[in-house]
């Protein structure tokens, strides 16, 4: 089942149910792709007004980055649930002999550093997206300047929810090393981009009240 394929009532009835998958991290990634989305919308309404002329090529070249970042984080909606699939299958592996609970545990150590990816990659994706927001936040059109709050908002939940996916796979991991890196990486891209969203927001409440 491809999840972005399906209409909003579905996905959200999905995401509701007790299925293992769509989660966290892929309402994490729809939100993620949603934030891109908003800065699109920005663009567009800005594009084309002759208030807006003076900036109207810098937002043309915003709108291919947050239209291309939009769709590759939709994408990520289905690659999570692809990835958990592994986890899921080791989860359900015996472990009664040495054997059988030494494969069990080398397998599901790659199911979890495969698991940790798609997570990190909406960390990544949002937290670039809030570069574009931000100046969607400066210089887009005061008529669509709340959706670009809106998408820093929301920026910050795909940010926020990707860790703690990040998170509850990494805290499961044997090689510690491993995951330790994976964390520091994700908890430096965490402060910097909740510090931008907050930024972004912030700046579009100011224009809003001027």
């Amino acid at each position: 089942m491809s999840f972005i394929e399906l209409s909003c009532q579905r996905f959200v009835d999905e995401l509701g149910s007790k299925a293992p998958v769509p989660g966290g991290g892929g309402a994490s990634a729809m939100v993620g792709a949603l934030a891109a989305a908003l800065g699109s919308m920005v663009c567009n309404l800005t594009i084309g007004k002759k208030a807006y002329r003076d900036v109207e090529e810098e937002m043309k070249k915003v709108l291919e980055h947050t239209s291309a970042l939009q769709n590759e984080i939709l994408l990520l909606v289905d690659r999570d649930a692809e990835d958990f699939k592994p986890l899921a299958a080791a989860y359900g592996l015996k472990a009664e002999t040495p054997e059988e609970k030494e494969n069990k545990a080398r397998v599901m150590e790659e199911a979890l550093k495969t698991a940790s990816g798609v997570p990190l990659k909406i960390v990544e994706l949002a937290h670039a997206s809030l570069e574009y927001l931000e100046v969607c936040a400066d210089k887009g059109s005061k008529l669509a300047v709340s959706d670009a709050g809106v998408g820093a908002a929301f920026a910050k939940a795909a940010i926020l929810g990707g860790k703690l996916n990040v998170m509850i796979n990494a805290n499961m991991m044997k090689d510690r090393p491993f995951a330790e890196q994976l964390m520091a990486k994700t908890n430096r891209l965490v402060e910097d981009g909740c510090g931008r969203a907050d930024r972004v927001y912030e700046k579009v409440v100011k224009r809003l009240s001027a």
